[in-house]
């Protein structure tokens, strides 16, 4: 290795793109070609900067395999940071196992936690757990110590065991002083201060306010009969019911809550369940159908009583009803916290994240554009989508595989 390309490699582990590019902008070897994608990567250039490992990848060709396989983790690295979730993954796993056959112990494990990233984005908190489980903390650097710390209290907070996210978050602050990069230093730190972020709505008795992480924490696992408007379902101490494929249920329930200790009017309940503003027999005969079969859903959990107006909840044990909802409600709530995170996302990645189909999250964004909320650059396989940050509000209960009930 040659001394520009050494000082290039010093400068990019430091977080110093420019200072890399210096010493490589006019070279097309592969090993600079590599180099100057990463940095391209590092100033936010991503289309240019997986054109540049690519071409570096072909470069070093089956001759220089252990090359190549960096400059396969590199692309794929760069691919989660642009959101193409798609990227395949077992060219990673197979550019793994080379640098773990030549003993690199250290970008093995950089893809080990790319892939683990990949994961945590599309909400598979099991396997990123069980994956994270496996690394020997020991072998690391402190730049990716301070990636695991951090994907520890991502899962951490997403499962509502704040305890652990700070813990987690201290151990990653001390880390990334150690790795004494700027950049990995601000990550943290933006992720700390998601724990003092609004995260939550509790709605009772007529009012409501905000609720911090951690006061959802102390919610989920309190006696309260909480009516969860985050994932669609009631839970009442061990009693869980889940009713995300049950909207109008869920409807009617969350009104019948809102309304508690007092009843929720007839007229009330079917404006707001069945989308109508002139009630007549027909709708009544339907409310009296759907509170049946929520009776029959809650009879572990609840009573749902009529009275001459309307209908009342009353939980077994006589305990408070409260509702908690999202800080900001939106029809397309769970997009909007997925590009709220300032990154630039393809329709497709979306998709995989949510879970949904391609052309129901395309028809979203659209709506979404149309009312100034999101905005796209590119054109075909290459458009993005992005939106500023929800200022002041943590989105974590929107995304993915967020908010566990215990």
């Amino acid at each position: 290795m040659d001394s520009l390309i050494a000082a290039a490699g010093r400068a990019l582990a430091m977080g110093d793109p420019l200072a890399a590019l210096n010493y490589v902008a006019l070279r097309d070897d592969a090993p600079a070609l590599a180099l100057r994608g990463i940095a391209m990567a590092q100033l936010g250039e991503l289309d240019r900067a997986r054109v540049l490992v690519s071409d570096a990848a072909r470069a070093f060709g089956s001759q220089e395999p252990l090359a190549r396989a960096k400059c396969i983790v590199a692309e794929a690295e760069i691919a989660i940071a642009s959101r193409d979730l798609g990227w395949p993954g077992k060219k990673l796993d197979a550019a793994r196992a080379v640098l773990e056959a030549h003993g690199d112990r250290v970008n093995a494990a950089h893809a080990r936690y790319i892939d683990i990233r990949r994961l945590l984005l599309i909400g598979r908190l099991d396997e990123a757990e069980h994956q994270l489980n496996a690394m020997e903390l020991a072998s690391l650097s402190p730049a990716l110590r301070a990636v695991h710390e951090l994907m520890v209290a991502g899962i951490a907070m997403r499962r509502l065991d704040t305890r652990l996210a700070r813990v987690a978050l201290e151990h990653a602050e001390r880390a990334s002083r150690d790795a004494r990069i700027p950049a990995l230093a601000a990550e943290v730190a933006s992720k700390v201060e998601l724990l003092d972020l609004p995260a939550a709505r509790l709605i009772t008795l007529g009012t409501e306010r905000l609720l911090l992480l951690e006061e959802v924490e102390a919610l989920m696992k309190s006696k309260a009969f909480v009516v969860d408007a985050c994932r669609h379902a009631v839970k009442h101490e061990e009693n869980v019911v889940f009713l995300a494929t049950r909207p109008v249920l869920f409807t009617l329930l969350r009104i019948m809550a809102e309304a508690w200790p007092n009843e929720a009017p007839r007229d009330e309940l079917i404006a707001r369940a069945f989308r109508t503003k002139h009630a007549d027999e027909s709708h009544r005969a339907r409310l009296r159908v759907e509170i049946g079969r929520l009776r029959g859903l809650l009879e572990a959990q609840a009573d749902v009583n009529a009275t001459s107006r309307g209908f009342v909840l009353v939980p077994h044990d006589g305990c408070e009803v409260v509702v908690m909802a999202r800080p900001v409600e939106e029809k397309y709530a769970a997009l909007l916290a997925l590009l709220s995170d300032g990154e630039s996302w393809s329709s497709s990645a979306l998709s995989l994240a949510l879970n949904i189909g391609q052309r129901s999250v395309q028809r979203a964004l659209d709506t979404l554009a149309t009312e100034g909320k999101v905005y796209s650059f590119g054109c075909g396989r290459m458009r993005r989508w992005t939106m500023p940050p929800i200022a002041g509000f943590a989105t974590i209960l929107l995304l993915p595989g967020s908010l566990p009930v215990h």
